[in-house]
């Protein structure tokens, strides 16, 4: 039973505890440090954290884990340069065998001009392996010429629903494929589902690279995700349950594309234990703002004939939320813009007409957790209407600091109700934080830097931070990684907050996020995290 003792406990509802006893996975007690150490066994661990403060344990709500552990194999190709990201990939062609796939994320065209990259120069550099690297926004791939030959894409290759085949004004391809393109490519490439090809990680592959992101991710301080890969990451997560070696709280959502496999199967929203639960049936409404794919109202600045791209129309995104519904399951929809998040709420209109229909078969007690994903820009006379519905928002603040320069570009003065969590929750909204991870980096304590000032970490935009009206005090950021996290999961019984009965995950800091400098929020350091009563990262003597 190990007790924590002189420490800086975020727990509301003991104000003066210093405190806390564990037995087993759970919290079984908190307060003074005199009666805690009181309750001390023979071998009871009492460990002095000298101040350290103690959090619920972090939760991030959105992230691709199977991507992110490959990415830490794989090419990081987020560079200020096009030559830079183009010399990585040349030196990974160095020691790869020829004929294999070369793989890579992040790269990020408008910090290179305003021009995408192309095939020829990935040529240039890799002439004898197929390269495929995604963007950094997850909306766009960039491909070589061998790559798009083994995947049969040609200049001729209808665009699909959905999608976009990059072409010049000669009709040549230009290596670029937006939206559902990249299926295309990654198909042969990489995706979450399994398949023959070649070169193509197993779920045994995708659970091995799991374990060294779970030991990064528990040294940041994280003690679940909330996850959105595809199957082949669904059944990875299992094994490392199997093995004893799953050691983050999973909320596992599902693509639509299996919806009918998960109806036919009784699965329902919130059904698991504290290891693995069911989460939502995932939808994509539109695009990102990085290849200004994100459905507008209004045309991108400078742009007036692109209003961006709709993934799944209206129509179809009902038809499925309401079949999901009907079967217990509730959906989560990823929508940037402000039309594509305009035209989910309407149909989470729709949908809870339905829902409150007292002849719904298999309906449940309370209202489904319905998730809009990042809502990134959403128009004013829509920004009510996610708390009047119930709608949880799962955004990503930071984003907000790294999307800033784009948004001012491509939104001009719209960006005044972009990243609007401050707006959300003054309406009521529950607002679930992470980072979607890889397009931004997984730390968590970033996410809650950005959410505080609306600054990078090198101080820009300035002292007042981008659209100062929209920063959150820390208790409200810390929040969204904690409360708000549990709460979209269906785990707030169990997680979210320190309180006695509860799961005894903590994530342990070397300063008092609460009273230092908000700048200095970014550079805390983790000197602990403990998940269901176990250290699995420890900094602490």
């Amino acid at each position: 039973m190990p007790i924590l003792y002189n420490a800086r406990l975020h727990a509301p509802a003991f104000p003066a505890a210093t405190a806390l006893a564990i037995r087993g996975d759970r919290i079984i007690a908190i307060g003074s440090d005199f009666d805690m150490r009181a309750l001390a066994e023979p071998r009871t661990e009492q460990l002095d954290l000298k101040g350290a403060l103690v959090l619920p344990g972090l939760t991030d709500s959105h992230v691709h884990f199977e991507w992110f552990a490959f990415g830490l194999v794989n090419v990081d190709v987020e560079t200020d340069t096009l030559n830079r990201a183009l010399r990585r990939v040349a030196e990974r062609a160095q020691v790869t065998p020829k004929g294999q796939w070369i793989r890579g994320h992040g790269w990020n065209y408008s910090r290179w001009g305003d021009d995408f990259p192309t095939a020829a120069q990935l040529d240039s550099v890799s002439p004898d392996h197929p390269v495929y690297l995604t963007a950094k926004s997850m909306h766009a791939g960039w491909a070589n010429s061998a790559a798009l030959r083994l995947a049969g894409v040609a200049a001729d290759t209808p665009d699909p629903v959905g999608g976009k085949v990059g072409r010049d004004a000669h009709g040549q391809l230009t290596g670029i494929l937006f939206e559902t393109a990249m299926d295309l490519v990654t198909s042969r490439a990489y995706d979450g589902r399994e398949s023959s090809a070649p070169n193509r990680p197993t779920a045994e592959d995708t659970a091995r690279a799991m374990l060294a992101a779970q030991e990064t991710a528990w040294k940041l301080g994280l003690t679940g995700v909330h996850d959105f890969d595809g199957i082949r990451c669904f059944i990875a997560y299992q094994l490392l349950r199997e093995r004893g070696q799953l050691g983050l709280r999973v909320v596992k959502n599902i693509p639509v594309a299996y919806l009918e496999h998960a109806i036919a199967l009784g699965l329902r929203s919130g059904f698991g234990d504290n290891w693995i639960r069911i989460g939502n049936i995932k939808i994509f409404a539109d695009g990102a703002l990085g290849p200004r794919t994100a459905a507008m109202i209004e045309p991108y600045e400078g742009e007036p004939d692109n209003y961006g791209m709709t993934v799944t129309d209206k129509e179809e995104i009902y038809e499925r939320g309401s079949l999901a519904a009907k079967n217990g399951l509730a959906i989560t929809v990823h929508a940037i813009g402000d039309k594509a998040n305009h035209d989910l709420l309407d149909v989470y209109e729709s949908l809870r007409a339905e829902e409150s229909a007292p002849t719904l078969p298999h309906s449940h007690t309370h209202p489904l957790r319905h998730r809009a994903e990042h809502l990134q820009i959403v128009h004013p006379e829509d920004a009510r209407r996610f708390a009047a519905l119930k709608i949880i928002g799962s955004m990503q603040p930071i984003h907000a600091t790294s999307d800033m320069l784009m948004a001012d570009k491509y939104w001009g003065q719209r960006s005044a109700g972009a990243y609007a969590w401050r707006t959300q929750l003054n309406h009521g909204a529950v607002l679930a934080f992470g980072s979607d991870t890889p397009v931004e980096p997984i730390n968590p304590l970033w996410g809650i830097h950005a959410a505080v000032t609306r600054r990078r970490g090198d101080g820009s935009p300035g002292e007042a931070g981008w659209y100062p009206e929209q920063r959150l005090t820390v208790a409200e950021a810390v929040d969204g990684y904690t409360h708000g996290a549990a709460y979209a999961g269906h785990m707030e019984a169990d997680l979210g907050s320190i309180e006695p009965g509860k799961l005894a995950d903590l994530t342990i800091l070397d300063r008092d996020l609460f009273h230092c400098d908000p700048m200095d929020i970014r550079d805390a350091q983790v000197l602990g995290t403990m998940v269901g009563g176990e250290f699995k990262y420890r900094a602490l003597g």
